[in-house]
Formats: C-alpha cells, sequence, structure tokens
C-alpha cells in the first residue's frame, strides 16, 4: 500500500516573499498566520513577505521557516492531503512534529523562536563555522575528522553532500585536508553559528530545560527524528529529541531510507526552495517527490493525488 510523507525544510531554504500567496489565496493559511502573529515579539508577516536581511538570522529563521511550513500544511489537510509520516531537516523536525500532531502548532512557533536566540547567543559570532563537502564518501570524512577536536559532521545530507561543523579555523584546516583526500569540493556556508556541534550542548540543554513546562500531545502519525533517523511514535521522547537534535548530527539521508524500508513511495516537500527534492534525486531517484511551496503548487498537488 502507498504511503506519503510530509517533509519540511531546515534552515537556508528561506527566502524573501515566502508564504505571501498562501495568505492572500488560503483562508485557512491568513487565519494560521494571523494568530502565529500574535504569539511573536515581531513582524511576522513583514518579515515573510517583505525583504529583510534579519530573515537570516536564525532567530528570526527559524520561526518564519515553522510558521510558514505550518500555514502551508493548513491549505493541505483542508483539500484532504495528509501524512502517513513526517519527517523535518534540523528545524524542519519542528514542523514536522506539529504536523504529525505532536504539539500544539503555535506552541512550536514559539519554542523555534527561543531555540533561534539560545543557538544564536551560544558561541559568538565568528567563531564557528560549517562548510557542505562535495564527493566525498561520509566514512573517509569522518575518520579525517577524528584528527581534529572542534570539528563534527553536521548533516548526513545525501549521497556526496555532507556538512561539517566546529571552530573557525578547525573547519578551515579540516577542509583543506577534505580536499587533499579527494573531496571535489569544500564550500563554506552562509550561516551564523556552529550549528549541530558539540558547541551548541548548551542551547540544548536549556531547550531541554524549558521543554519541562510543556505538554506534549498523542501523535497522531509517526515521524522520524534526525538524531538517530527512528521512527518516533512516543510523544514523551519529543523532547529529549528536540534537544539533541541542536548539538548532534543531522542524518537526513538515513531518515529517508527508514521511511522508504517502511514502505513510504510518495514524498511531498513543504516550504519554500526544492533542497529536499534534490536531496531525494540523489538518494531514492525512483521515489515520488512533489514540492509545495506555492499555492498553485497546492493546487497541482491535490489533483496529481486524485489521479494516483
Amino acid at each position: 500500500m502507498s504511503k506519503l510523507a510530509f517533509i519540511f525544510p531546515g534552515q537556508g531554504a528561506q527566502k524573501a516573499g515566502m508564504g505571501k500567496d498562501f495568505y492572500e489565496n488560503s483562508e485557512a493559511a491568513r487565519s494560521f498566520f494571523d494568530n502565529a502573529q500574535k504569539i511573536l515579539d515581531f513582524d511576522l508577516k513583514e518579515m515573510c513577505f517583505g525583504e529583510h536581511e534579519e530573515l537570516n538570522l536564525t532567530e528570526y529563521t527559524q520561526p518564519c521557516m515553522v510558521s510558514v511550513c505550518l500555514a502551508i500544511v493548513q491549505e493541505l489537510k483542508k483539500r484532504g492531503i495528509t501524512p502517513d509520516i513526517t519527517a523535518g531537516l534540523s528545524l524542519g523536525e519542528y514542523a514536522a512534529v506539529a504536523a504529525a500532531g505532536g504539539m500544539n502548532e503555535l506552541d512550536a512557533i514559539k519554542l523555534v523562536r527561543r531555540r533561534g536566540i539560545l543557538m544564536q547567543s551560544t558561541v559568538p559570532a565568528g567563531e564557528g563555522a560549517m562548510a557542505a563537502v562535495l564527493g566525498l564518501d561520509a566514512k573517509k570524512i569522518e575518520e579525517i575528522l577524528e584528527s581534529f577536536e572542534n570539528v563534527w559532521i553536521a548533516n548526513y545530507n545525501c549521497p556526496g553532500q555532507i556538512v561539517i561543523t566546529g571552530l573557525t579555523n578547525e573547519v578551515q584546516q579540516a577542509s583543506l585536508a577534505l580536499k587533499e583526500a579527494g573531496a571535489k569540493r569544500v564550500v563554506e556556508l552562509k550561516v551564523s553559528g556552529p550549528f549541530h556541534s558539540l558547541l551548541l550542548k548548551p542551547a540544548g540543554e536549556a531547550l531541554l530545560k524549558e521543554m519541562e513546562s510543556m505538554s506534549f500531545s498523542t501523535l497522531q502519525v509517526p515521524y522520524v527524528a534526525n538524531a538517530t533517523a527512528e521512527i518516533v511514535t512516543d510523544s514523551k521522547k519529543i523532547s529529549t529529541f528536540f534537544a539533541k537534535g541542536i548539538y548532534s548530527s543531522v542524518r537526513w539521508q538515513q531518515s529517508i531510507e527508514t521511511m522508504l524500508e517502511n514502505g513510504v513511495d510518495t514524498f511531498v516537500e513543504i516550504g519554500p526552495g526544492k533542497t529536499l527534492a534534490g536531496f531525494m534525486r540523489k538518494i531514492a531517484p525512483k521515489a515520488t517527490v512533489y514540492n509545495v511551496s506555492s499555492f498553485e503548487d497546492a493546487i497541482a498537488l491535490e489533483k496529481c493525488l486524485s489521479k494516483a
């Protein structure tokens, strides 16, 4: 039996104007944006729909991205499109849990606002860096990084693309070593911190403490956790995975493989850009992948699924 997954992108996919056409064309999405606006301490709609450099600062990126993704989910639900399982890359995991019914959607937005502030403030600007390593085997990268005390794998994105993270000077040294070992390219990423490194463990621990007062709901469908690539059905595990996800590797390729092994053959990427669709072409080229980043995409998806 065919299974459908909702998958959500992380930081880096954000762009000016994201979600605007949903706000203009979808009553469900518009209501969601208006409610999200009320719980945040900045102008969400202006930040998403306009052009602002601050959108690329993680403390703003995170609530904006999750708000846009979950606003799109409202329209898809209205059209009768629901997932059998969900997953999200890094930040996208929060949208995935909310879409799976594991937490109140507005609570998810408030939580990632706090997450972004904690991540932004834990490591001073300039001290941390990240870089994408292209064309080198993951095991080879792991072996080379053993020589560096403060460099880790941040993301297992797809075959041929691994992201490393850590202290700036050591990431630069590791980048040279990886090039010498045969990497086709090592590209420094424009990020505001060494995300998914042990340098951010204090942020993860602080977030876990803040989640003590939060309530998580029974998951309506399972989701796949980044840190372990395992299917989660117990909502009691959510807070631990959220905290661990800040300083652990994102096992995205492994997460997709877990879903494929469990019968998922159709993936719907929800949110701006087509980053995850690009990864899917390398992980599972035969899988059916749709992208919903515009209101027209939602209409097209409904037509495609009705024919399937």
